[in-house]
């Protein structure tokens, strides 16, 4: 399946985007962050990778229902120091929740979710693909009086 990149003549959105990035960004009251992710597709299953280094795989959940992969979990600083004066302070911490529609149907039973070295991977095989099934119109005249 090749990734097709959408380009439209017209954005109504390009303005308010353009409008959004000049804005000053803070990281301050930010409880959580969304994780980047990888999916692909080979010739038996969906993969989803997802890099979650620092985050304990008991704190993960991962589910998917009606084509949809989701994960989410939480990543807990265990020991902040309160009286540090920080310049910066980028470590993530807090709730982090993620969806992807998934490119073709699965079978959701038997997806399987590895974490290995800070990357989890999710397995989804996929499922068998549906014929349609042909359909004959039958045609009834009308009787006339």
């Amino acid at each position: 399946m090749s990734l097709i990149r959408w380009s439209p003549m017209w954005d109504p959105f390009a303005e308010m985007d353009e409008m959004l990035n000049r804005l000053p960004t803070t990281n301050q009251g930010q409880k959580g962050f969304v994780p980047v992710m990888d999916v692909y597709e080979t010739k038996d299953a969906v993969v989803a990778e997802t890099p979650l280094a620092g985050v304990n795989p008991k704190d993960v959940e991962v589910s998917v229902e009606n084509g949809v992969l989701t994960i989410k979990g939480e990543s807990k600083k265990e020991h902040e120091v309160e009286d540090k004066n920080y310049y910066r302070k980028e470590m993530r911490s807090g709730s982090f929740f993620r969806q992807v529609a998934l490119p073709t149907a699965v079978k959701e039973a038997e997806v399987k979710a590895e974490f290995e070295d800070g990357l989890l991977k999710v397995t989804c095989p996929k499922a068998a693909p549906t014929t349609a099934k042909r359909i004959v119109v039958q045609v009834k005249k009308k009787m006339k009086k």
